[in-house]
């Protein structure tokens, strides 16, 4: 309909969602040898062309900010999503390539239609009412997007599933796979099973000394430095609620503020409308316009706005005859219109153009007419400093809090490194604490988790200077005292820690041999309830229960567990690992579920579509690695390698 009309975090998640499906799949491609190809491009800041389309190091940090953002990556991830970023970017634009070349386009139509997919429309349309573009906008600003490359991400992922449909529309099941499928999922069985506990035979693992001081010698590797570095530190913190005593917001900092960026509350001419879409025929390229059908829903729109301006309920008129799925269950409510909204010019044009309760004559544009009602309007004004003093304080009250605390660090540090520590600490009313060897992933008394700061200790050397570092909880100013290196401990130190190791190793041999022997013995006799006596194991009877079901000790029956389907009544399985938990199944009864019945009538339509889904998924990942070997081929995909290693060894 309109361009982008009402073109977020769900949003954010929705391509999110799609960027990571395409990544799975490029990995398998990407992640190969032979991605540096020796056909190259060198321009700086160019890591790759296809086909002329050049891929820029600022995409990809782009769309790596994008991802830290959106998903709330720590930053040791950074290097990790830049290089999925480069794999998206690259497949993407092979894709786009490709697309282009088969002639598949996307029209702004399509765009908008993809607005109201599931997983958009609660975002854009929440209860089938627009949010309005100043919203819009700013949903898509703190998911790091404009609308210009929202939308642009919008046409690449329809641009992409259209080719991807192309590619995999032939794909079909035979019949025998579809009954063998739904045969699987409806199998149940029911089964006595034997099982051994690891920890009952942990229990009965006695060792020696020496036994234990051998398996000690044997992995001695695994114990090899598993102390870790360990530091002794002397240290004080100083409040957040300390700072905050001189970061208080005056009157003068709020008007300094609003003055400052006055732009930010200047809101331009704009008119909130609601609309009646009558919708005329798309016009295919190489087709004429159908002249009958725009004359017919001219004249549809015509009569509306007679009806309305006779006094007819806009809102009903609108749910009852709007072509526009997205607006017509609310009263064909748009929101606020301004000379930048992201909407075709037709319709924009026309809505500045009215005054308030007045209704527009029919409006053409490439969608069809639309009747155009102006439910208010406001001339450009700016906003008063009342209005949005509540949202300017908390704005200064950090950035002053920032500075107070930043204060705070540079002159506890200066004194505690001229001074003393005890000087400067008494200065802010604290004491100096003296901490115990600490790892770099424990916490200090009184601080509490903060990473930050225990790196910042970690990177100290000996005895160096006081130094200073900002906490969740203010400001912490620290000294090292004392290194301990990491260090591998003696047998006597970790013999119960050993013992525990060597318990569990034997227990997990002894319970196989146990397992194994209990089948053997089964088999031999053809009765598991007889040999589960002699060994001592505990026999159990499971309910009748298919794929899904749960069966205590053994879990799920998708699991290890689902070795039982592929029985036949009166079989016993071979012993299965479950965990902690080791079981011989007997089956005592099976039941295959009925092809000629209605249930698989009911079911097949949806299992052949499910089958066709995970067939289109392998076709679509052959057909992308072979797309990519093909563009290496012909020379239509072109690596810089010096700007791609470059990128990919920045580690922030």
């Amino acid at each position: 309909m309109i361009r982008f009309l009402q073109s977020g975090n769900r949003a954010a998640k929705y391509l999110i969602g799609i960027f990571l499906t395409m990544v799975c799949l490029s990995m398998v491609i990407y992640l190969i040898p032979g991605l540096m190809s020796d056909t190259e491009v060198s321009r700086s800041g160019v890591i790759a062309s296809i086909g002329g389309q050049e891929i820029l190091t600022q995409d990809v940090n782009r769309v790596t900010t994008q991802m830290q953002r959106q998903q709330r990556f720590p930053e040791q991830f950074i290097p990790y999503l830049r290089s999925q970023a480069v794999q998206h970017l690259l497949q993407e634009a092979e894709v786009s390539y490709e697309a282009q070349r088969m002639g598949l386009q996307v029209s702004d139509e399509e765009v908008r239609q993809e607005m109201h997919s599931p997983g958009l429309e609660e975002t854009f349309f929440p209860g089938g009412k627009w949010i309005g573009q100043e919203q819009y906008e700013m949903l898509l600003q703190n998911a790091g997007y404009t609308p210009a490359s929202w939308e642009r991400e919008l046409k690449i992922t329809l641009l992409n599933r259209k080719l991807i449909s192309a590619v995999t529309a032939g794909v079909d099941v035979p019949a025998a796979e579809i009954e063998n499928t739904y045969k699987e999922q409806n199998t149940k069985v029911k089964f006595d099973y034997a099982t051994f506990n690891v920890d009952d035979i942990q229990k009965q693992v006695n060792p020696t000394d020496a036994e234990l001081k051998s398996y000690y010698d044997s992995n001695k590797a695994t114990y090899e430095n598993s102390i870790p570095e360990k530091r002794q530190v002397r240290y004080f913190v100083v409040s957040q609620q300390q700072a905050e005593k001189n970061a208080t917001v005056t009157q003068s900092d709020l008007e300094k503020y609003y003055q400052d960026h006055a732009d930010k509350y200047r809101v331009p001419d704009r008119v909130r409308v609601r609309h009646i879409l009558v919708k005329t025929p798309a016009v295919l390229p190489g087709s004429k316009p159908d002249e009958k059908a725009i004359a017919e829903a001219r004249k549809k729109a015509e009569d509306l706005v007679k009806q309305v301006r006779s006094g007819g309920n806009f809102a009903e008129l609108a749910k009852k005859y709007s072509d526009d799925p997205g607006s017509k269950d609310a009263g064909g409510e748009i929101g606020w219109v301004t000379k930048d909204s992201t909407l075709v010019d037709e319709f924009k044009k026309a809505s500045l153009a009215l005054t308030k309760g007045q209704v527009s004559d029919p409006v053409q544009s490439t969608f069809g007419f639309h009747v155009i009602q102006a439910e208010d309007k406001e001339t450009a004004h700016q906003k008063p400093l009342s209005e949005v003093k509540a949202e300017i304080e908390p704005v200064l009250k950090q950035q002053k809090l920032a500075r107070e605390l930043d204060n705070i660090a540079s002159a506890a540090e200066t004194e505690a490194r001229t001074q003393s520590m005890e000087k400067a600490a008494a200065r802010y009313g604290v004491q100096v604490v003296q901490s115990n060897p600490v790892a770099q992933s424990d916490s200090l008394p009184g601080v509490g988790p903060a990473p930050q700061l225990m790196s910042a200790i970690f990177s100290a050397t000996d005895k160096s200077p006081a130094t200073s570092t900002r906490t969740p909880q203010g400001v912490v100013v620290f000294q090292v005292q004392k290194i301990e290196s990491p260090r591998t401990p003696s047998f006597d130190e970790i013999k119960d820690k050993v013992a525990t190791a060597f318990k569990a190793s034997r227990a997990n041999i002894l319970i196989a041999q146990k397992a194994q022997e209990l089948k053997d013995r089964a088999h031999a006799g053809h009765d598991l309830n007889k040999a589960a006596k002699e060994l001592g194991a505990t026999v159990k009877s499971s309910d009748l229960v298919g794929r899904t079901g749960q069966v205590p000790d053994l879990g799920s029956m998708s699991g290890p567990a689902s070795a039982a389907f592929a029985l036949k009544k009166g079989e016993i399985s071979e012993p299965i690992n479950a965990g902690r938990v080791w079981a011989v199944l007997e089956i005592t009864d099976r039941q295959e579920p009925n092809l000629t019945g209605d249930e698989f009538a009911k079911n097949k339509d949806n299992i052949r579509e499910q089958l066709i889904s995970q067939k289109q998924q392998q076709a679509q990942g052959l057909f992308l690695s072979n797309l990519h070997t093909r563009l290496e081929k012909e020379g239509k995909l072109k690596i810089n390698k010096t700007e791609m290693d470059s990128l990919l060894k920045m580690k922030g």
